[in-house]
């Protein structure tokens, strides 16, 4: 089992940047594929980016491709979401995930480990 805490979130302005943590303990970062998730207020929790375990690849919702990319530092043990040219719609609870697969999954239900969450709130 992993333990995965969140950090990073808050609010800023449309076009503003932000970046998302994610502190793992328990095991190292690199044998988890792991992936960010987010959760608007009446919404189902929708895939956002994933990072593969050992080669890590990586993928991205077509809604953030271009503007997210998702990384993660061994020796820090952390992954990390690096948001910029930020937009209202991406006003959601952010959360990281991780799964022992070695391929990226975009459903919710394939992940074991989950963190608490981070408010991230882009205002127009």
């Amino acid at each position: 089992q992993v333990q995965l805490v969140e950090s990073g979130g808050g609010l800023v302005q449309a076009g503003d940047s932000l970046r998302l943590s994610c502190a793992a303990s328990g095991r190292t970062v690199s044998t988890y594929t792991m992936g960010w998730f987010r959760q608007a207020p009446g919404k189902e929790r929708e895939f956002v980016a994933g990072i593969s375990r050992s080669v890590g690849s990586t993928y991205y919702a077509d809604s953030v491709k271009g503007r997210f990319t998702i990384s993660r530092d061994g020796a820090k043990n952390t992954m990390y979401l690096q948001m910029n040219s930020l937009k209202p719609e991406d006003t959601a609870v952010y959360y990281c995930a991780a799964r022992g697969g070695y391929n990226i999954q975009t459903m919710t239900a394939q992940y074991d480990n989950w963190g608490q969450g981070t408010q991230v709130t882009v205002s127009s």
